[in-house]
């Protein structure tokens, strides 16, 4: 195998070394079946022992919280931006969401589409770059539920707190930071994220919800679109996405291996510290937008200053093996995406590259 590259792509994104060759090893003849996972079937006893042992494996590294689901769907976070609104906004309910950015836009767009939306609090006004603090948050007696985006990708801003939410569900899109530390399942009422980050590869959608909040589902929606679907028959009332969440199976026990979440946690903020500390040592040469208090350490957004010399980064870059540093199309700038499979040698090796390209541009 020739040199792997330094993938900071933003999504679909890096995946742990080691699991690629698992699979790899596995890919013709899964378990002694003569049959890659991907051609038996999602009804027969191999498929669905590794289902349930990516269900009961995710639960396990979240501190196995009581009364909680893993259901694993298809149509990544997009599709729950409206299945959330279909399934919990009823009659006299108004469904609440913290505006942090691009991914809270779309999804509070989503829930108009079905009934009364509120914005409970909003970082507008500094265009994004914060998380609005904590007791700014707004929540209407009548609130349905209360949506927040964990970490924003193109914004580079991550919540370092979650908010009590008292007796309304709190919903998470998590598909960016999820298992990237730890952190308390029981605040949440719901919590989804596409795979394709932290997970696994893309093509599954994994949620992980209250029982209680999904066992009865209107029934005026579509069969396909109900939460309690999916629960009663154990995500497996259509065909899943069976590679994928072998995947993200594989991917769990990856992370085991690395001191579960704990060991996780500390590996990332290493990582994105030594990008960080290059950005606000480089005198200015560098400069982050995001809001010191509310930087991501899953996605560090900097900027030059200018385009074309960000263009030149870019370039030069690209040269050295670097992937995925362009800044999303919406914001221009840089980005460097840090996820969990990201190792902590191609973040040194950016940071080395900062600094060189800061010394011969500067």
């Amino acid at each position: 195998m020739g040199k792997r590259a330094y993938n900071f792509n933003a999504g679909p994104a890096a995946l742990p070394l080691e699991v690629l060759e698992r699979a790899q090893a596995n890919f013709v003849d899964f378990r002694g079946t003569g049959m890659s996972i991907m051609e038996m079937s999602h009804r027969g006893k191999v498929y669905e022992e590794v289902h349930n042992e990516a269900e009961s494996r995710l639960l396990s590294l979240l501190g196995n919280p009581k009364g909680y689901k893993v259901l694993f769907l298809q149509g990544g976070a997009s599709t729950q931006f409206a299945m959330i609104p279909m399934n919990f906004l009823t009659e006299g309910k108004v469904a609440s969401y913290v505006h942090t950015g691009s991914w809270a836009d779309k999804a509070i767009k989503e829930a108009k589409l079905i009934g009364d939306t509120h914005i409970a609090a909003s970082s507008e006004a500094d265009n994004f770059m914060s998380i609005p603090d904590l007791k700014d948050i707004q929540i209407p007696e009548n609130a349905a539920y209360l949506h927040i985006t964990s970490n924003e990708t193109i914004g580079g801003v991550q919540y370092q707190q979650y908010p009590d939410t008292g007796n309304v569900p709190l919903i998470a899109d998590m598909s960016s930071d999820i298992l990237s530390r730890p952190f308390d399942v029981n605040q949440f009422g719901l919590i989804y994220a596409g795979a394709q980050k932290n997970l696994g590869p893309s093509g599954v959608t994994v949620i992980i919800a209250r029982e209680e909040l999904i066992a009865e589902s209107p029934k005026h929606i579509p069969t396909m679109l109900r939460y309690s679907t999916h629960a009663n028959n154990n995500s497996l009332y259509n065909t899943p996405p069976s590679f994928s969440v072998y995947m993200v199976n594989e991917v769990l026990k990856w992370i085991e291996e690395q001191g579960a979440l704990e060991g996780i946690e500390q590996k990332n903020r290493e990582k994105a510290q030594l990008i960080y500390d290059t950005i606000d040592g480089s005198g200015g040469f560098y400069t982050g937008p995001a809001q010191v208090g509310s930087r991501s350490f899953m996605n560090v957004t900097f900027r030059l200053a200018s385009e074309e010399l960000e263009k030149q980064f870019i370039k030069e870059s690209e040269l050295e093996g670097f992937v995925g540093l362009k800044g999303h199309r919406s914001v221009g700038g840089l980005r460097a995406s840090i996820y969990n499979a990201v190792p902590y040698e191609s973040c040194k090796a950016l940071a080395d590259f900062m600094s060189h390209f800061q010394k011969t541009h500067g």
